[in-house]
C-alpha cells in the first residue's frame, strides 16, 4: 500500500486550516508528513489554525498550567510504512509476518539517548513528565505558561476558537539545538483537548438524559418502536404520506447479530455458536478517565440481553486513578466520556459475546490518549483496537498529526488494527467552515468506520440501510414549523476527502477518481449510527464528577460512530476467530475482498423512497419528523461512498475471508 503525502490542490482548504499545515515544509511521498527544515529551526508544524490574531485574547496568565508533547522521528521512517504496507497486504510475501512490540521498538523508534537527552531538557525546566511510553514516539509533560513560554520561546496566548478559550502558542515554538536533532515535532496548545467521544442520543441537546429504562425495554408505546415498523404515527402530509415509522426504542444485541448476518455464519460452522463468537480474540477499547461501575453495569446488562457474564479474565481494564484525572473541564470529565465506555463495551460485548474486551483510560483526553494507545501498542495487549473518538475535521497542528501517525505505523506493522469513528457531524462544514473528514479517521493507516440507519424486522431479520444523517423538523399545531426536511440537523456519519493524505494505494480502483481526485476518502466501512434506530446500552450513570457518585442502574439508547466502530471491531474479532488468522490494519484486506467477494459488505444507497421517522421526545413530549439520509453535503451512492464507505460491516465477511489471503 502506499500512502504518501503530496502537495495539496484543495487551496480552499489550505487557506483555512491557516497556520496549522501550511507551514509544513514538504509535503513528500512517505506516509507521514515532513519533518521541519532541519533538526535546529523552530517548529513551525506546531502553531494551530485557531492561534490567528483574529482569536487573540491576549497573554495566558503565567500560573495557568497546560499539558505539552513532543513527538520523535522514526529512524526509518520510509521503512516502517514498507513494512506497514508488506504485512498487511494479501499476496505480498511478508503478509501476516508482524513484528514484536520489542522487534519494532528496537528497528525504528528513535534512540534511547536522544529521548532521553528531550526528556531531561524538559525536566530541567521544572516540567513534570505525564507520559513516556516504552516506544519512545512521543513525551507528554505539564508545566505551567511561564515555564512553558521559557522552554519553547512560545508566549502562550488565549484563544477563542468556536466560543471556547484555549491556550496556544503565538509565536513559532523553537528547542534548543542541542536536543533538536531527533524530535519530529512539538505541541505547546490546548487543541488535542478538543478530541471528543462521538455519540449521540435521540433526544440529545433538548433533554436532560437519554431515554432511560430501569430493565428491559418497556412494552413500546407508539411512541418508540422496538422493531423497525411496528408503530406508525400520524404526522402532517410530508414525502406523499401521513404516517410514518415511530424511531426506535433501541436496537438488542441479539437484533443486531440477527440483522448483521450471525445465524447464518453459526449454521455455515455446524450450528456451533461458540465458533462465531469471537473467542480466543481480544478486542482493546480506548476513551478517557473511566467508569466507576463497568463491570458491574456490563454483567447486569449482560443479563438483561441474555449475553455471558463478564469476568476478570474477559473483562480488564488498565485505568488511571480518579486523583490522576486531568483536563476534565475541557475534556469533558468522567461523567461526559462514560456514555461512551459503556456504549463500547456493550457493543463488542453484544457482537462478540465471546471476546475478551480490554479497556485502557486516559487521563484526560489528549496526551492520555496517546499513553493509553501506546499501553497496549508497546506490550501488545490486543490485535483489535477500537476508538470511537475524534478530533474536528484535520484541524490540527502539523506535527501532532505526524506523530500521531508514527504511533499508527507501530501498530500496523506489529499487526494491529485501529478503528476510529468518522465523527458525527457530518462534512464539518458547519464548524469549520470548509468540509472535511475528522482526523484521525482520515488517516490511511487506519479503519475509518461511518455510520447508518438501521432498519430490523420483526423476525430480526435485515430490512434496509441508508446512511446517517438526520434532519429534524418539529410539528406544532399540526403544521411543521419549517420546510421539509427542517432546519435542525442533529448528526450524521463524518467523512469526506482529506487534504493531508494522498489516495492509499488500497483505494485506487474502488475509491470513484470523481470523488477522490487522488486524496484519502474516509471512511472504509461503516455499520448502524443514527440514535433514532439506536442500540440499548447499561449505565449507572456518574452523578458528580469529584466523587464519582452514581444514579441506579439503567438501559439507554445511544447511537453515533462511536456505536458503529465497536460494532465493526467485535464482528472483526469473530472474522478472526472464524478465518483462524489476524488480520492487523485490515484495510487492504477489506478492499481486496470487496472487490472478489461482492456482497460481503452491504452497499448502502439512498432508498427508492424517502425514508423517515416519528420522534415524539420522551421528556418533553415534542413532536418531529426526522428525514434520515441528509448527511450534510456527503451522499450515500452506489458502490463507494462517502457516508458509509464500502458497505455496511457483516458478519458475511468473516465467511468470505475464511480460506483466503494468505
Amino acid at each position: 500500500m502506499s500512502a504518501s503525502f503530496k502537495p495539496r490542490t484543495f487551496v480552499s482548504k489550505i487557506l483555512a486550516v491557516g497556520a496549522a499545515t501550511a507551514c509544513v515544509v514538504a509535503l513528500g511521498t512517505t506516509g507521514a508528513i515532513a519533518s521541519p527544515i532541519s533538526p535546529d529551526t523552530p517548529y513551525p508544524g506546531a502553531v494551530p489554525s485557531w492561534a490567528q490574531p483574529a482569536n487573540n485574547e491576549g497573554a495566558a496568565a503565567a500560573a495557568d498550567t497546560v499539558e505539552g508533547e513532543i513527538y520523535f522521528q522514526l529512524r526509518d521512517l520510509k521503512g516502517a510504512e514498507a513494512l506497514a504496507t508488506a504485512v498487511s497486504t494479501p499476496g505480498n510475501r511478508s503478509y501476516g509476518k508482524s513484528l514484536t512490540p520489542s522487534q519494532w521498538i528496537s528497528k525504528y523508534s528513535p534512540t534511547q539517548k536522544s529521548y532521553s537527552s528531550v526528556v531531561k531538557y524538559l525536566k530541567s525546566q521544572g516540567l513534570v513528565i505525564t507520559g513516556s511510553p516504552d516506544s519512545r514516539l512521543f513525551v507528554v509533560f505539564r508545566g505551567t505558561v511561564a515555564q512553558l513560554n521559557n522552554a519553547f520561546d512560545a508566549q502562550l496566548h488565549n484563544y477563542n476558537f468556536k466560543g471556547t478559550t484555549l491556550v496556544g502558542p503565538s509565536k513559532t515554538p523553537t528547542l534548543p539545538k542541542g536536543v533538536s536533532a531527533e524530535v519530529s515535532g512539538v505541541s505547546v496548545d490546548q487543541g488535542s483537548l478538543l478530541t471528543h467521544p462521538n455519540y449521540a442520543t435521540p433526544g440529545g441537546g433538548d433533554q436532560p438524559t437519554p431515554q432511560a429504562r430501569t430493565a428491559r425495554p418497556a412494552t413500546p408505546t407508539p411512541d418508540c418502536s422496538n422493531y423497525f415498523g411496528q408503530y406508525q404515527d400520524t404526522v402532517p402530509a410530508a414525502y406523499g404520506k401521513t404516517s410514518f415509522p415511530t424511531y426506535l426504542c433501541g436496537y438488542t444485541p441479539s437484533q443486531i447479530q440477527s440483522a448483521y448476518g450471525r445465524p447464518a455464519l453459526t449454521a455455515a460452522n455446524h450450528g456451533n455458536s461458540s465458533a462465531t463468537d469471537g473467542h480466543g480474540q481480544t478486542v482493546a477499547i480506548i476513551d478517557a478517565y473511566a467508569s466507576p461501575t463497568m463491570f458491574s453495569d456490563i454483567n447486569r446488562y449482560s443479563a438483561t440481553y441474555g449475553l455471558p457474564q463478564m469476568t476478570s479474565r474477559t473483562y480488564q481494564q488498565v485505568v488511571p486513578a480518579p486523583s490522576e484525572f486531568m483536563d476534565q473541564d475541557l475534556c469533558g470529565g468522567p461523567s461526559g466520556w462514560q456514555p461512551e465506555q459503556s456504549l463500547d463495551v456493550a457493543a463488542v460485548h453484544g457482537t462478540a459475546p465471546g471476546a475478551k474486551i480490554l479497556y485502557v483510560g486516559g487521563f484526560n483526553c489528549g496526551g492520555g490518549i496517546d499513553v493509553a494507545m501506546s499501553k497496549i501498542l508497546d506490550h501488545k495487549l490486543a490485535n483489535i483496537v477500537s476508538n470511537s473518538y475524534g478530533n474536528v475535521g484535520e484541524a490540527l497542528p502539523a506535527d501532532v498529526i505526524f506523530g500521531e501517525v508514527n504511533i499508527q505505523l507501530q501498530a500496523a506493522g506489529e499487526g494491529i488494527g485501529l478503528y476510529f469513528s468518522s465523527g458525527d457531524d457530518g462534512d464539518q462544514a458547519a464548524n469549520l467552515g470548509y468540509t472535511s473528514p475528522d482526523f484521525p479517521a482520515s488517516s490511511p493507516w487506519v479503519t475509518a468506520v461511518g455510520g447508518t440507519s438501521l432498519a430490523v424486522k420483526q423476525s430480526g431479520a435485515y430490512n434496509f440501510e441508508t446512511g446517517w444523517g438526520d434532519y429534524r423538523d418539529q410539528i406544532v399545531n399540526g403544521a411543521y414549523v419549517a420546510p421539509l426536511p427542517g432546519t435542525e440537523f442533529r448528526g450524521g456519519a463524518g467523512g469526506g476527502v482529506s487534504a493531508v493524505f494522498a489516495q492509499p494505494a488500497y483505494q485506487k480502483g474502488v475509491v470513484p477518481t470523481s470523488l477522490a481526485f487522488g486524496r484519502r476518502v474516509a471512511p472504509d466501512i461503516s455499520s448502524l449510527a443514527d440514535p433514532y434506530t439506536g442500540y440499548v446500552i447499561g449505565i449507572s450513570p456518574i452523578n458528580n464528577d469529584a466523587t464519582l457518585t452514581t444514579d441506579p442502574f439503567g438501559i439507554q439508547t445511544y447511537g453515533g460512530t462511536s456505536l458503529a466502530s465497536p460494532l465493526s471491531a467485535g464482528q472483526m474479532a469473530v472474522a478472526q476467530q472464524v478465518s483462524g488468522r489476524t488480520l492487523g490494519f485490515a484495510n487492504p484486506v477489506i478492499y481486496a475482498t470487496g472487490k472478489q467477494k461482492p456482497g460481503t459488505f452491504t452497499d448502502v444507497m439512498s432508498p427508492k423512497t424517502q425514508q423517515a421517522l416519528a420522534f415524539t421526545n420522551p421528556t418533553t413530549g415534542n413532536k418531529y419528523l426526522v428525514s434520515l439520509n441528509m448527511d450534510t453535503s456527503l451522499k450515500t451512492t452506489k458502490g463507494f461512498d462517502d457516508v458509509t464507505g464500502i458497505g455496511s460491516m457483516s458478519y458475511r465477511f468473516a465467511q468470505a475471508i475464511s480460506g483466503n489471503h494468505r
